[in-house]
């Protein structure tokens, strides 16, 4: 069934022309109607219709099917025939045509616009001048009059055209704003994985070097590497579910109960964490639980990094409407020093909880290490 609110979808698709086209005969049929009069300038009488006028009315009337593609070659037609209606006194209704045309040049013509004005002004001067001679008696303030709204008509258009193309600028500005943030977004979706799951196979690499007199702890350790790669796998599979297009509320994000896998990850790796976690999560937190996800993510990653070694605590607190986590690292094992590299991540995590409303730090300890600490409010739309 069609709808009559919405014109049918192969209506939208067809060619402009074919859109505009029913206006101009509606526009032609109309002035064969006995009560129709139009615009009457210079006061000549009225002359009854003969082969003239329906050539005066096809040139006002027709070309408005090309009044978006053609605004010049419109405006030029309809020009023709209006002076033709007046200087014959036809006075149809056709002659309501050339402010449309007007009004569509200045909404649809990209290039020579002023050009395109001066012409049709210059061409107004000998209409005006034929039809007082003619003897019609109007006054000089009457052909200003109706210049004067011909040319409200073409700003009427060109109005249209600039309120168009400021829409067009406002949505491009929205489209690249949104693609710079997904790509963000994802960059540091990226980061977060990639990162974590490559230091943690780096270290544990470098380990199994000096392993090579222990097969069973070269063989715990070469495991270990094989199940970290195969959860970055997993991750990064994950990441590309959810830029796909098609993918549903399915798509699982990490969670606060993730963390122990996590935890466990990074032990394996050689750094000695102590994990506890208190309160009970929320029902619906958000985003929260993602946020939460990669500041411990990060920290750890930062610890294996920079701390190799040193014991690290993670605390997680939930509460009725916020999770704290905190991430603090001793400074006492080999390669102890403060998180440099590029900041990606640490920037990262600040700007995500910001966006939650919450509060991040990353700070060095007096007695060394650092320490990460993050309030997450949950509850929060994901």
């Amino acid at each position: 069934m069609i709808s009559l609110r919405r014109p049918p979808e192969w209506w939208s698709r067809a060619d402009v022309t074919v859109r505009d086209l029913p206006f101009g005969v509606l526009c032609l049929a109309a002035s064969f109607l006995p009560a129709s009069h139009g615009t009457q300038l210079g006061g000549l009488p009225n002359r009854p219709f003969d082969t003239l006028a329906l050539v005066a009315i096809s040139f006002e009337c027709l070309p408005l099917a090309v009044r978006r593609r053609w605004p010049v070659v419109c405006l030029a037609l309809v020009s023709v025939g209006f002076a033709i209606d007046q200087l014959r006194g036809y006075h149809t209704f056709a002659g309501t045509a050339l402010p449309i045309a007007l009004l569509s040049v200045g909404a649809h013509l990209e290039r020579h616009r002023r050009t395109a004005a001066i012409l049709f002004s210059v061409a107004y001067v000998p209409l005006a001048v034929a039809l007082s001679r003619a003897g019609s008696g109007e006054p000089p303030s009457g052909f200003v009059t109706f210049y004067l709204a011909m040319v409200l008509a073409w700003g009427a258009g060109a109005w249209l055209r600039s309120t168009r193309v400021a829409d067009a600028e406002r949505r491009s500005r929205i489209a690249e704003d949104t693609r710079t943030a997904e790509r963000t977004r994802i960059a540091s979706e990226l980061h977060d994985v990639v990162t974590h799951h490559v230091t943690a196979m780096v270290v544990q690499a470098e380990a199994a070097r000096y392993l090579t007199a222990s097969p069973d702890r070269l063989d715990q350790t070469l495991t270990a590497v094989t199940d970290t790669g195969r959860r970055a796998i997993t991750d990064l599979r994950h990441l590309l579910d959810l830029l796909n297009p098609d993918h549903g509320t399915e798509a699982r994000t990490p969670s606060v109960g993730r963390l122990l896998t996590l935890v466990e990850q990074t032990r394996r790796a050689g750094q000695p964490v102590e994990f506890t976690e208190e309160g009970t999560p929320a029902e619906s937190t958000g985003s929260a639980e993602l946020v939460a996800y990669r500041v411990v993510q990060e920290a750890l990653t930062n610890a294996l990094k920079y701390a190799h070694g040193s014991r690290t605590s993670v605390q997680v607190r939930h509460a009725e409407r916020e999770i704290t986590v905190e991430v603090s690292t001793d400074g006492s094992g080999s390669r102890a020093r403060s998180p440099g590299g590029s900041g990606r991540g640490l920037a990262g995590l600040r700007e995500r909880v910001d966006i939650l409303g919450g509060d991040f730090s990353a700070d060095r300890q007096k007695a060394g290490g650092f320490v990460v600490r993050a309030r997450i409010p949950a509850g929060n739309p994901s």
